[in-house]
């Protein structure tokens, strides 16, 4: 396994095998000054397959002053015409749909289908945003005092920064860009320096839709880049998908410096599973949801809460058998179920969770680790791992694990699995499986979490829904896409408005009111 880091802060050399990842600046590729760099694998092989130049302060500013530079032209282009460039886009992904998927998939490890619907979800934002001009519209109230009218618009903000995370190099940036680019933003992408090249390939995508040079600028790099974007004085708003502890940072950050904040953070997400459930129903969702893109998703679930000793013997019966045939292999391999992880320090570190839950004493009912797959030796594969009576005083319980891992919690009652989602740090998502209409709606009613699924294994909103948790899950008043997303990219401004009738009032000098 080659690496293009040779020194730990991250200064290296490079051969010509291996291309680098440019920067997109004013609708070219461009590398700028390029001094640091970080590798990019094939998680399937473990070979480096790229680079990824580190954006200095100085790249960050050229990024920003250009997309400030487009911002006036762009912000003054009629929604309609923005609307176009909106369905010129969503054409575009949908004609290069396997080509992102595969670019995804080479560089992410999750497979080619998991891809392609990544690809999808991201894609119904865009489309979304295609009624940008009916989403913007204001209100407007006649006479609300003699001659006088009063009315809303929704403005852009300016320059707006979107920081994303590797496990949806897509998705995760439409969710931001195409919202704020439809209202009239224009945006700099800073997307994960370990699966850049889907993000750049998408932004390139935009430009070819028509949208104007600078509208989309993609910037890669570490902590540099990114505190030089919080700090950019700018930048108007900063949207943020990634672990709770960076989506703290970067909420105080951006509120330290005045700037609008949505900042999306981990999560610890629960399937409740009740006695009268379909228990076949419940395994089918629980093996798609916790293994899928191996376990790397803030809205896979990672904690199976059995209702009753019954059922969780029966559960854990059914998901072991399930566990142990899952078809793992090569992200490009055809009949794979799940892929490799993103990284080998990634897989070490699940690994090394595995390890830690053994020594709390949890069950270990699969054991994943140590899996090698044949002809890919030297990927980053890590098996399903199926943990029996966890207890929440566990760190396997307690911390977000973000791989192939599912614990099962024995809960003897509804109310006492209700207060483990309730009392869990994370608020992101959750899911009951029951038959009982009155468990399933006074669950919804009460439980202590953003997102909820009932008989549904991962409750993702649809785009003109919007998506956001609760708790340390998210930072910020304004979720992501729907209404909630146009509203955190535009700011409100109300008129009142009275026009000369022949009519004078004269001078008042008391709080105006309406006559």
């Amino acid at each position: 396994m080659t690496s293009v880091l040779s020194t730990p802060d991250g200064a290296a050399s490079t051969d010509d095998a291996v291309p680098f990842i440019h920067h997109l600046i004013g609708g070219q590729r461009t590398l700028a000054h390029v001094d640091r760099w970080g590798a990019v694998y094939n998680p399937s092989t473990g070979q480096q397959s790229g680079a990824a130049p580190f954006a200095t302060p100085a790249d960050v500013d050229a990024a920003v002053l250009d997309a400030e530079r487009a911002f006036a032209g762009w912000s003054a282009t009629p929604p309609l015409r923005r609307a176009r460039v909106m369905f010129r886009f969503k054409q575009l992904i949908e004609e290069h749909t396997d080509e992102l998927a595969r670019l995804i998939a080479a560089e992410h490890g999750k497979v080619v289908a998991d891809a392609r619907g990544e690809v999808q979800r991201g894609l119904e934002v865009v489309e979304f945003c295609c009624g940008i001009p009916h989403l913007l519209k204001g209100e407007f109230s006649e006479n609300v005092g003699t001659g006088i009218d009063s009315y809303s618009l929704r403005q852009p903000l300016g320059v707006c920064v979107g920081i994303t995370p590797f496990n949806f190099p897509v998705m995760v940036p439409l969710w931001m860009l195409a919202p704020a680019i439809a209202c009239g933003n224009t945006f700099v992408l800073k997307p994960s320096e370990k699966d850049p090249s889907s993000t750049v390939r998408l932004a390139e995508l935009l430009v070819e839709a028509g949208a104007p040079p600078g509208v989309l600028n993609v910037v890669h790099g570490d902590k540099v880049a990114v505190d030089a974007l919080l700090a950019h004085p700018r930048v108007q708003a900063v949207s943020f998908v990634g672990s709770t502890p960076i989506a703290r940072y970067i909420y105080e950050t951006c509120a330290h410096h005045g700037k609008r904040v949505q900042a999306m953070g981990g999560a610890k997400n629960h399937l409740i599973v009740m006695p009268d459930a379909d228990l076949d129903q419940a395994v089918d969702g629980l093996i798609g949801a916790a293994y899928g893109s191996a376990g790397e998703r803030c809205m896979a679930i990672s904690v199976a809460v059995a209702v009753g000793q019954a059922t969780a013997d029966a559960l854990v019966e059914r998901l072991a058998a399930r566990v142990r045939t899952l078809k793992v292999g090569a992200s490009a391999s055809d009949g794979v179920e799940m892929g490799p992880l993103v990284t080998a320090a990634h897989r070490d570190k699940v690994a090394g969770y595995v390890d830690v839950g053994v020594s709390e004493g949890a069950t270990l009912v699969v054991d994943g680790r140590g899996l090698r797959v044949d002809g890919h030796e030297g990927g980053f594969f890590l098996g399903g791992c199926l943990f029996d009576r966890v207890t929440p005083e566990m760190r396997i319980y307690q911390e977000e694990i973000f791989g192939p891992v599912l614990s099962v919690v024995r809960a003897a009652t509804f109310d006492e699995a209700l207060a483990l989602a309730d009392r869990h740090p994370f608020g992101n998502g959750v899911s009951i499986y029951t038959r009982d209409g009155d468990s399933a709606r006074e669950f919804v009613s009460r439980v202590q979490v953003g997102m909820v699924g009932v008989n549904v294994p991962i409750p993702v909103p649809l785009a003109f829904y919007s998506f956001g948790g609760w708790k340390q899950s998210a930072f910020g008043d304004m979720n992501q896409h729907g209404m909630e997303g146009v509203r955190f990219f535009t700011k409100q401004k109300t008129v009142t408005s009275r026009w000369p009738t022949g009519i004078r009032a004269g001078s008042e000098f008391v709080m105006p009111v309406m006559k």
